[in-house]
C-alpha cells in the first residue's frame, strides 16, 4: 500500500480530499497532513510518503518551494499539485521541479482518481524495474568478479598503462581515484582438503563469502578474487587514512577467520602504501613476496616483510643448524598442492634460506635433495603421470640428486618446481576439459529451467562452485551466468522470429517464471525488447 500526504491551506478543500477519496480503493494509505508547507516538511521526513499533494499557493512556505526540498531529498517521491492558479509561470516551475502532475482547482474527484491511478502505476513500474536491475546485477556479480580479477591481474603485474587503467575501471564502474593505495591478499583454504583442489567444504565458502560481503560495505576496498584460494584488497583513500585502512582490514580478517585454527589454513599480508596508481606493480611484487612465505610458517597467519623470504630466516631451536620442522615434506606438498608458478622462485628461495647453515652438510643436502625429489614425483605420480615425465633431461646422467653442491641445489630444485607444476596445470586443465564437457551438456540439457544455478552445476559435475566458477570462466571467457543468459537468448530470438508464440510463454520456455524480467533482460542485453526484436525493428 502506497502512503500518500495532503498539504493543503484550506481546511474546507484539505478535509474534503481527506474524507471523501476512498484511498485503500485505489492503493493508497493516508499518511498525514498539513495546512502549510512549513508544517508539512518535519512531517513529510518522518513518514517519507510516496506520493505528496500540495497545493500551490500557502502561507509560510509555498507548495512549489517544498516541492523543491522534498524532490531534492527524496527524488523517488512522486508529487502532484494541485492549484488555483491557470499560469503557465506555475506550471512551468512544477515542471522543472520534476512534479508528476499539475491539476487546476476546483479538483473533480474523476480527474484526481485517474491522476491517483496514474501514479500508482508509474511507481509500481519503476519499482519492478529497479527490482528487476537488482536481480539482473546480482546473477553477473559473478561476471563482475571475474572481470575484476583480470583487469587487476593486468594492473598488478604492470600490463597497463595508467590511462588504460582508468579506462577499464571506468568500464567496470570502480572508482579508482585517490591520493595514496595499498594491498592486501588473505589466502585461505581447509586443512582436510588439501589434497583435493576441486573440492570445497561449507566452512571456507562461508568464509570466503563473509569477507566479501565484509569488504562490499565500504568503498575504501575494492575486493576481488586472485585465485581459487586467494582474495586481493585494494585500499584507497587519503594518505593519512592508510594506517586506519591497513589496521580495519587486518581486524576484520582476523575476525572473520580466525577460530578454526583447527580446520581451516589462512594467511593475510599487507603491502605499504604508495601515491601513484603506476606504483601498485611494485606493492604486489613485495605482497606476493610475503605471501610466498606462507608454506614455510604454516602456523603464522599473518605474514610481513620479515617473514617474507629474502628476509633473513634464523634457527632457533635447532640442532647443528638443521631446523627439522622446516625440511618437513609436507612444506612442499603443500606448495605443490596450493602455490602458483610465479610464487616459486622466493618460494625456493625461502625454503633453501631457512636452511642455510645445515645446506653446509653434504649429509644433509643429500637428504633434503632426495626428501625435496621423491615427495615431488609423488605429487605428479598422484596425478598420473609417470615419474620419467619429470625427470627427463634433469637427470640424464644417472641420480644427480646426489651430491649436488649448496649452489646446485637451487637450480635443481626450480627446475623440479616449474615441472611438477607444469604437469599439474596439465593435468588441471585436461580435468577442466573435461569437466566443461560434462558441465556443457549438462547446461545445454537443464538451461530452459528457472530453478538452474551455478552451485546446481556444479554439484552435477561433483566439484565445488569454487573450482567450477574458476574453471568454467577460464575456459569459456565468460561466467556460468552469462553463458545461461546467452542460451536463453539465442533460444527466446529463434522462437521470437520462427513462431507465432506470445513473449509471455516464450519466457517461461527459455527458463523465466517472470516475463517482465524476461523483458527487462532482452533488452538489457540484446538492446532491444522482444516485441522491437520480432518485428525486426532491431536487432
Amino acid at each position: 500500500m502506497l502512503k500518500v500526504f495532503l498539504v493543503e491551506d484550506e481546511s474546507i478543500v484539505r478535509e474534503g480530499l481527506r474524507d471523501n477519496i476512498m484511498w485503500q480503493q485505489y492503493g493508497y494509505r493516508f499518511a498525514g497532513e498539513a495546512g502549510d508547507g512549513e508544517m508539512a516538511l518535519p512531517l513529510i521526513r518522518k513518514v517519507k510518503p510516496d506520493l505528496l499533494i500540495t497545493d500551490i499557493k500557502m502561507p509560510f512556505m509555498d507548495g512549489l518551494a517544498l516541492s523543491r526540498i522534498v524532490s531534492a531529498e527524496f527524488p523517488q517521491m512522486k508529487i502532484l499539485i494541485i492549484s488555483g492558479y491557470d499560469d503557465f509561470e506555475y506550471a512551468r516551475q512544477a515542471i522543472q521541479v520534476g512534479v508528476e502532475q499539475y491539476l487546476l482547482k476546483p479538483v473533480t474527484r474523476s480527474a484526481l482518481q485517474k491522476a491517483l491511478v496514474e501514479i500508482r502505476e508509474k511507481i509500481r513500474n519503476e519499482r519492478a524495474q529497479e527490482d528487476y536491475l537488482d536481480k539482473f546485477k546480482e546473477e553477473m556479480l559473478e561476471y563482475e568478479q571475474f572481470s575484476r580479477r583480470n583487469f587487476f591481474e593486468k594492473v598488478f603485474e604492470g600490463h597497463i598503462s595508467v590511462q588504460e587503467i582508468y579506462e577499464g575501471a571506468q568500464r567496470l564502474s570502480l572508482e579508482l581515484d585517490a591520493a595514496a593505495y595499498n594491498l592486501a591478499m588473505v589466502s585461505l583454504w581447509e586443512k582436510r582438503d588439501a589434497q583435493e583442489r576441486s573440492q570445497d567444504s561449507r566452512l571456507t565458502a562461508g568464509k570466503r563469502e563473509e569477507l566479501t560481503r565484509c569488504f562490499l560495505r565500504y568503498p575504501e576496498y575494492l575486493i576481488f578474487r586472485w585465485n581459487i584460494n586467494t582474495y586481493g584488497i585494494l585500499m584507497k583513500g587519503e594518505e593519512e587514512q592508510m594506517e586506519e585502512l591497513r589496521d580495519r582490514c587486518r581486524k576484520n580478517i582476523i575476525r572473520i577467520c580466525s577460530g578454526h585454527d583447527s580446520e581451516l589454513e589462512w594467511f593475510l599480508a599487507i603491502g605499504e602504501p604508495v601515491t601513484r596508481l603506476s606504483l601498485l606493480p611494485q606493492v604486489y611484487s613485495k605482497v606476493n613476496h610475503m605471501m610466498s612465505s606462507r608454506f614455510l610458517k604454516p602456523g603464522q597467519h599473518i605474514l610481513t616483510m620479515e617473514d617474507g623470504t629474502l628476509g633473513q630466516m634464523r634457527e632457533s631451536g635447532s640442532l647443528g643448524g638443521v631446523d627439522i620442522a622446516k625440511a618437513d615434506p609436507e612444506i612442499i606438498k603443500n606448495f605443490l598442492m596450493r602455490g602458483q608458478v610465479e610464487e616459486i622462485e622466493d618460494f625456493v628461495d625461502g625454503y633453501l634460506e631457512s636452511q642455510s647453515k645445515a645446506l653446509q652438510s653434504r649429509m644433509f643436502r643429500d637428504y633434503l635433495t632426495l626428501s625435496i625429489r621423491f615427495t615431488t614425483i609423488a605429487f605428479v605420480v598422484r596425478l598420473g603421470y609417470r615419474e620419467e615425465e619429470l625427470l627427463d633431461g634433469i637427470e640424464t646422467q644417472g641420480p644427480h640428486h646426489a651430491g649436488l653442491s649448496a649452489e646446485e641445489m637451487k637450480p635443481y630444485m626450480l627446475e623440479l618446481m616449474h615441472r611438477a607444476l607444469d604437469l599439474s596445470n596439465r593435468a588441471m586443465d585436461s580435468q577442466g576439459k573435461k569437466l566443461l564437457k560434462k558441465a556443457m551438456e549438462y547446461i545445454e540439457e537443464n538451461y530452459a529451467r528457472d530453478t538452474i544455478s551455478l552451485n546446481e552445476a556444479a554439484g552435477a559435475v561433483e566439484v565445488s562452485a569454487n573450482y567450477f566458477s574458476t574453471m568454467f570462466s577460464r575456459e569459456m571467457e565468460m561466467t556460468f551466468t552469462e553463458y545461461v543468459t546467452q542460451k536463453r537468448m539465442e533460444k527466446a530470438k529463434q522462437l521470437l522470429r520462427q513462431t507465432e508464440k506470445h513473449a509471455g510463454d516464450i519466457a517461461v520456455e527459455v527458463g523465466f517464471k517472470d516475463p517482465h524480467y524476461f523483458s527487462f533482460v532482452f533488452k538489457k542485453t540484446q538492446g532491444c525488447t522482444p516485441r522491437e526484436y520480432r518485428s525486426g525493428v532491431k536487432g
